[in-house]
């Protein structure tokens, strides 16, 4: 089904968008006469998915044996946005992308033992945002949307709900606990995600003091940026984009010296970089602000690591300089080189930050390039760690109304059209579309017609049925893939907040520590008494 997509990619007159009208009815018509769409020849035979099946049976009841390590390691990989359309949508690209059809090939997270789905609405919104949602699966409770690091008693944007509705995140709890720290973005290190795991705020739009309201700032509520270095001191990893944020109003960029949106927006005229690489060169500290900095550190003699690679958020991986530029892998392989030295283990936050920024401008193919290129870092962190004593969760915070049918044949590109034209207004359509957003487009009071247009663009937005600027999340629950030390305890489906819990249990961390012993291994706590009975019992008898 790939030739069905490129013999229409983009004519330009009446004639050809007949033309291309008839390509499709014919080439579907040429399907329907084949009977069957093309796959590998092995399919045909049943033996082909007994044994595929009977080998995933031999793997899943060697599950039996549960993994009740204490958990040296823990990681938070976060897909923003990655909801279970884009999780399937980015499967079949990255199979594409190695040549293969794609719907048979299996993501990084595909592998994990254990998945669950989590509930993500706030507290005051069934449809969530990532500030109330990063709350609950970072610090454990439920949120308001629009704040990060307050319980639900905290009102958005009011400064004077802020004191005495505090609440911590397993980051902290983790830094309590001897353990290295990091946070690695592809948005701004004050983005919603990463906020959460640090600041107080009761709104996640206060990146430095320059968006915050006058009244805020003298009531002492602290900006996001500022709150980075002074609420959890010694964070040992930060990598992300946010320059500007740091920086005295109106400094000029280091990358972007004449580009005014770039300069710095504090207003306190802090330069917060600044002061971090005075406190931490003694340290053996090291600030780096382009992938050549970066990939020429030594990890064995950095201890501390500030990285800001653009004034905001990072650009795409589709539209990024290779050469200046890091990658979500790149990063992620550093921190963890830098981590893992501490004695103590470590925790680490990574956030695939872009597929939400994709999705809500309606451009599909950046949001699943996004997807497929944290699943890489995903990969790259699996092989330096140990599932024996690293436990690694993969989830989202929210979804998208995003979704891709129609129809399309197996190895159909993912962002190709439909085999058929519509039956109402006789024009073809991508399997791709969204509910609401910017992709919404009339031509002469008609759906525009696809064929005139180039929609395997990087940045073609596709189609949506109710025109917005900016499409929405959507409120299903997410997956959360899991592994390593208790996993298991990600079962069935829970609450978002219920994530850190199971994460800090199994780390001997936080609240929950009655049931570790010092030998390393986590003894279960009566809660799970019956359940141990019954493996051990199992044992003898087999």
């Amino acid at each position: 089904m790939l030739w069905l997509s490129r013999v229409t990619l983009q004519p330009h007159t009446e004639d050809n968008m007949t033309v291309t009208a008839l390509l499709i009815l014919c080439s579907s018509l040429f399907l329907g006469s084949l009977g069957k769409p093309q796959f590998p020849e092995q399919e045909k035979d049943p033996k082909f998915w007994n044994t595929w099946a009977q080998r995933t049976l031999r793997n899943a009841l060697m599950l039996q044996n549960l993994n009740q390590n204490q958990a040296k390691n823990l990681i938070l990989f976060l897909g923003d946005g990655m909801g279970v359309p884009t999780v399937t949508a980015a499967r079949i690209l990255k199979g594409q992308l190695n040549g293969q059809s794609g719907e048979e090939t299996q993501l990084e997270m595909d592998k994990f033992h254990f998945v669950s789905l989590a509930k993500t609405y706030n507290t005051n919104a069934q449809v969530p945002d990532s500030a109330g949602t990063a709350t609950a699966y970072l610090c454990g409770v439920k949120a308001n949307e629009g704040t990060v690091g307050v319980s639900a008693a905290a009102v958005r944007s009011q400064c004077n709900t802020t004191q005495g509705n505090e609440v911590t995140s397993i980051l902290k709890w983790a830094k309590d606990a001897g353990k290295s720290v990091g946070i690695v973005t592809t948005t701004r290190v004050n983005h919603a995600t990463p906020s959460a795991a640090y600041a107080h705020s009761v709104d996640r739009d206060w990146y430095s003091d320059n968006e915050m309201p006058v009244e805020a700032v003298q009531a002492g509520c602290k900006d996001i940026a500022r709150q980075l270095f002074e609420n959890i001191p010694n964070i040992d990893v930060i990598m992300g984009g946010g320059r500007k944020y740091m920086s005295p109003k109106n400094k000029s960029d280091v990358e972007y010296p004449n580009m005014a949106k770039h300069s710095g927006t504090r207003k306190d005229g802090r330069d917060l970089v600044e002061e971090w690489t005075d406190k931490m060169k003694a340290k053996k500290g090291h600030y780096v602000w382009n992938k050549k900095q970066l990939l020429s550190l030594n990890p064995s003699n950095v201890d501390y690591l500030l990285g800001l690679f653009e004034p905001g958020d990072l650009s795409y991986d589709l539209e990024r300089n290779t050469e200046t530029d890091p990658s979500l892998t790149e990063m992620v392989e550093v921190a963890i080189k830098i981590l893992r030295k501490n004695p103590s283990g470590f925790y680490l936050l990574v956030e695939g930050g872009r597929i939400d920024h994709g999705h809500h401008e309606g451009k599909a193919k950046q949001a699943l390039y996004e997807a497929v290129e944290m699943d890489r870092a995903i990969g790259r962190a699996d092989l330096m760690t140990s599932i024996h004593d690293t436990l690694t969760i993969v989830t989202a915070d929210h979804s998208h109304v995003f979704n891709f049918g129609g129809y399309t044949q197996r190895g159909n590109t993912i962002f190709g059209l439909a085999p058929m034209m519509s039956d109402v207004d006789q024009k073809p359509f991508t399997s791709i579309l969204y509910g609401n957003g910017p992709g919404y487009k009339t031509v002469n009071g008609a759906r525009e017609n696809v064929s005139t247009i180039n929609y395997q663009d990087n940045n073609y937005q596709a189609q949506s049925a109710v025109p917005l600027s900016m499409e929405t999340h959507g409120g299903e629950d997410v997956a959360v893939f899991a592994k390593g030390p208790l996993a298991h305890l990600l079962h069935g489906v829970h609450e978002q907040n219920y994530i850190p819990h199971v994460m800090a249990y199994a780390a001997c961390i936080g609240q929950n520590r009655e049931h570790c012993t010092k030998s390393g291994a986590a003894s279960l706590s009566p809660v799970f008494s019956s359940i141990a009975t019954l493996v051990t019992v199992c044992r003898l008898l087999c």
